[in-house]
């Protein structure tokens, strides 16, 4: 048995509490600044606001200020701030940890860099710690796994990622139950960056949905071929990406098919890439939604800034991102919904 303790009561984070707690841990949930009234919530009925099932007896609850009470013994940290929060995190939590602390997060996405690099967040939070002078291991979890389904113990499968062999044996013994299967691997490009190209290809394939909405009415059959096409054109994509971000095992880019699965049946990115396809522009759209935090769209235009940095250089081909391109194009340029269905063909021969 270990103390996990997890910073960041959104649903993902929270919903780690469940197998967490199953393999007998003892599981401490801290608030952010921004989680005060889940927190209260969780106290008085021992479930999440979201979730319709009672958290596991024996969990404990935190608001912020209350974290120094929270991390004596904790031996594993579990970050579940959105990708809104890296920097909270950094400036906040890095600095109040125990030096040599193992950490694992849920927090999806990619930073990009003025010389045209994609980095992960581990990889920011280790340069973070480095300048504190201190060092953490840093590992994260990628994969198809939605927090309500995980609350009620489906059958999941997702990847831990990170530096040392030792310490992800260590996590997965915490964590892995007879519904939560992990597979490990130091592919932390690969996990961390098909995990988080997925948001914004999960737009495109949406885009879909909203476009057949539009000529066929919001009430008409689901149409698959133009949503298969689109996921096809995505994975091809994403392994391209992969690829010129050295990923070290192209397996991975499985993890980040599953997790492209899940996030095009549900979610914000749903909705607006359905938004977007009905023809609205970008920020009718976001106006629709009222506020709701899109982390798609901050992926899908930070790797679009990337892929046009290097083609600009000559280093990568705009002919083979034409999807992400186009996703690019209707965020940050407000232009309509045009598919290039043509550019998506091929011609391959031995």
């Amino acid at each position: 048995m270990a103390v996990i303790t997890i910073i960041g009561s959104g649903m993902m984070g929270s919903a780690l509490a469940f197998p967490a707690r199953d393999n007998g841990n003892e599981v401490r949930i801290v608030g952010t600044h921004l989680d005060r009234q889940i927190i209260e919530a969780c106290k008085k009925t021992n479930r999440h606001p979201k979730f319709t099932r009672d958290f596991p007896d024996g969990i404990a609850f935190y608001q912020f200020e209350e974290l120094s009470q929270a991390l004596p013994d904790t031996d594993v940290v579990i970050g579940g701030v959105s990708s809104f929060g890296v920097d909270w995190f950094a400036d906040e939590i890095l600095p109040v940890l125990p030096d040599g602390m193992k950490l694992l997060t849920v927090t999806k996405g990619l930073l990009d860099t003025p010389d045209g690099r994609l980095m992960t967040y581990p990889h920011y939070w280790e340069q973070r710690a480095a300048a504190l002078g201190k060092h953490f291991s840093f590992n994260a979890i990628g994969g198809p796994c939605t927090s309500y389904e995980l609350v009620f113990g489906d059958q999941t499968e997702v990847a831990f990622c990170g530096r040392n062999r030792e310490d992800l044996l260590y996590l997965r013994s915490l964590m892995n139950t007879d519904y939560y299967h992990i597979t490990v691997t130091d592919d932390i490009v690969g996990i961390e960056s098909a995990v988080a190209l997925k948001n914004g290809y999960a737009l495109g394939i949406a885009l879909t949905i909203g476009l057949n909405q539009r000529q066929f009415g919001l009430d008409s059959e689901l149409h698959f071929n133009s949503q298969a096409a689109v996921f096809g054109q995505s994975v091809k994509e994403m392994a391209r990406l992969l690829e010129f971000q050295g990923a070290m095992n192209m397996d991975n880019l499985a993890v980040g098919a599953g997790d492209l699965y899940v996030t095009v049946y549900g979610g914000r990115t749903r909705l607006i890439g359905i938004l977007l396809g009905r023809g609205m522009d970008i920020e009718e759209a976001k106006k629709e939604l009222n506020g709701v935090t899109l982390e798609s769209l901050v992926v899908a235009e930070r790797v679009g800034r990337v892929i046009r940095h290097h083609i600009g250089k000559g280093t990568l081909k705009a002919e083979d991102f034409p999807l992400l391109l186009h996703i690019d194009d209707i965020i940050t340029r407000q232009l309509p919904v045009n598919i290039p269905w043509e550019s998506f063909k091929g011609e391959y021969f031995q």
